[in-house]
């Protein structure tokens, strides 16, 4: 999974919008998760799936350091 959220990252990172991205949980289940910073945008550039892992979406507004 690991190398399937590389392939992600280097695909969607540079995308308006686009905060980041990580393996994580959908209904209990392993999938890829890309951060957006508000709705649409590039959502339709982002892929379902990636290399068979299901890709979701989620909103989350603008990662800042503490």
């Amino acid at each position: 999974m690991k190398s399937a959220l590389s392939k992600l990252t280097k695909k969607v990172i540079d995308l308006p919008g686009v905060t980041g991205t990580a393996i994580g949980l959908s209904g209990g289940k392993p999938c890829l998760k890309v951060f957006v910073s508000g709705k649409g945008g590039s959502s339709g550039e982002i892929p379902s799936s990636m290399d068979g892992h299901r890709v979701v979406v989620e909103e989350t507004g603008t990662f800042r350091p503490y």
